[in-house]
């Protein structure tokens, strides 16, 4: 989910990409410029970015993530004409880069990733309809849409995991291409873990609540994922939404595990809305929160140490940071931002040089 995917009440919509993606009814929307890029300075305290270069502009552009050969991103994005997010590519990132759309622009789609052998998956609803599925009433709070009728798709149509109920929010082992993936086939919105053509799908988490947004780190020997643990009234309330295909994604923790599901263990206790976890290397976790913003509205990425223990905030921006993800060769941060943008809720994708 993006969608992905942020959070707190209606009013972070003019802020944030959704969390959870999707694609148009057709294939009407005009084709987003080919950018050059812009260059910006990092903001005062961002000591770990340098030479920010603005890779997108106009729409929503989130969730960018690298190839494994860290020359191209997966994205998903939402521009004029277009109903929701459809699957782009973004190629030749560190000189002048081409966008291509992947997705088809039939129904909604959402969680792109590239493959070991460089093609893209992806999550989408087009077997179900070509239409793009309602969105959800907000008058009940900021809800997500857990659509039954995503499954997981390669980029040229063909289904790589399906089944009853919601399959998306994919990511792959840079190793052998396992998939780890979010899916409510047991009831509950859980982690499984296939292998790279689908197959032999094992259930990795089993508590109750959201787990999600899944990242394998290099020797995919651990995952990190963002989860809810909802006790009482709350747990009730999740439930009842669960049933209703919705979740409410105001109060997120960030969790690790052994890629066999051994080992779960709490890493953040922040009593907030902590999500887009990924490993910058064995030992620390990326990741986007509103934690230090009373009204839930300011989110930062920070880093912390996967005992829990260093927590450093690593953006300054006054809006949205999120779905940080270090380059293969650990050079570079790819993540989405409301920086620089020229219309209400514009969210643009950026690439920055990291430094320790």
């Amino acid at each position: 989910m993006t969608r992905l995917a942020p959070l707190l009440a209606a009013s972070l919509l003019i802020l944030l990409p959704s969390l959870v993606g999707c694609a148009p009814k057709t294939d009407t929307a005009a084709a987003p410029p080919q950018p050059t890029p812009t260059v910006l300075p990092a903001m005062e305290g961002e000591g770990h970015l340098r030479n920010l270069r603005q890779l997108t502009r106009g729409g929503e552009n989130a969730e960018a993530y690298w190839s494994f050969d860290g020359r191209s991103l997966s994205m998903q994005s939402t521009r004029a004409g277009a109903k929701c997010d459809r699957i782009w590519r973004i190629d030749d990132v560190l000189s002048l880069p081409k966008l291509t759309q992947v997705s088809s622009g039939k129904g909604r789609t959402t969680c792109a990733y590239f493959r070991n052998d460089g093609r893209i998956l992806y999550s989408s609803t087009h077997e179900a309809s070509e239409e793009c599925p309602p969105v959800p009433d907000r008058s009940r709070g900021y809800v997500w849409p857990v659509y039954d009728s995503y499954d997981v798709y390669l980029e040229d149509g063909t289904p790589l995991i399906a089944g009853k109920g919601y399959d998306a929010e994919a990511t792959v082992c840079p190793v052998d291409g396992r998939i780890v993936f979010t899916s409510t086939r047991d009831g509950d919105l859980d982690l499984y873990v296939a292998d790279a053509d689908g197959k032999n799908v094992k259930r990795l988490t089993t508590e109750d609540g959201y787990d999600g947004g899944a990242f394998f780190n290099a020797d995919c020997s651990k995952i990190v994922w963002r989860a809810s643990r909802p006790q009482g009234a709350a747990l009730q309330d999740y439930r009842k939404l669960l049933s209703e295909g919705l979740v409410r994604p105001s109060k997120l923790e960030i969790f690790v595990m052994n890629a066999d599901g051994s080992g779960k263990r709490q890493v953040t206790s922040l009593g907030a809305a902590a999500f887009a976890p990924s490993f910058l290397d064995s030992g620390r976790i990326l990741f986007s929160s509103n934690h230090l913003d009373p009204k839930g509205r300011n989110f930062d990425i920070f880093l912390i140490g996967v005992d829990g223990t260093g927590l450093e905030r690593i953006t300054t921006y006054e809006g949205f940071d999120g779905f940080p993800l270090i380059s293969p060769d650990g050079k570079r941060l790819a993540f989405s931002s409301n920086r620089n943008g020229t219309e209400p809720g514009e969210t643009n994708v950026f690439v920055a040089d990291w430094v320790e």
